[in-house]
């Protein structure tokens, strides 16, 4: 019985989060080998599993199996603080090349990982959300992103219904 309703909710989510997309409006292509790669965390909505944590970056990399191993890591409070790390795995959700990816960093549970803006040309930034509104990241493939850049990321997020009063800059260096 504990197995049927799992699968239930698992079916239940998966069909939301195709309504959320479109609702949300992701993406539509995006080349993996490109989006790879280390990503620097500029702005986020806060959470517990991110909390005071400076430095925050992201690194993909492609596996054998077409799948992304997922390396998040920052400092705890500054950057003379304790260095901290996870590794998870990300997966395309649908094979139909949009910015859809389900990411896990605990067994089997995977989460909805949104590219709701991308520079299609040279890869440099993106808005990443989730079928929620709960999660929000601004990413860069510098330390630092230009004023106007990151404004432009914001209002973008704002028109998708994003509470631009909850974002927190992310101190890098």
């Amino acid at each position: 019985m504990r197995l049927i309703i799992i699968i239930l909710i698992v079916m239940f989510s998966s069909c939301l989060s195709q309504r959320k997309l479109v609702e949300l409006g992701i993406v539509e292509s995006v080349e993996l080998e490109r989006f790879v790669g280390k990503w620097y965390e500029v702005a986020r909505y806060p959470h517990r599993f991110e909390r005071d944590l400076v430095g925050v970056t992201a690194e993909y990399t492609l596996t054998d199996n077409g799948r992304i191993k997922v390396v998040n890591s920052g400092y705890k409070g500054s950057f003379d603080g304790a260095f901290k790390s996870v590794e998870g795995k990300a997966k395309t959700a649908d094979h139909s090349g949009r910015g859809w990816l389900k990411v896990s960093f605990f067994w089997f549970f995977y989460a909805d990982y949104l590219i709701l803006e991308l520079d299609t040309i040279d890869y440099q930034y993106a808005l990443i959300g989730s079928s929620t509104k709960n999660y929000l990241w601004v990413l860069g493939r510098e330390p630092f992103m230009q004023k106007d850049t990151l404004q432009h990321l914001l209002k973008k997020a704002e028109a998708r219904g994003y509470n631009l009063a909850k974002v927190e800059q992310v101190l890098q260096r």
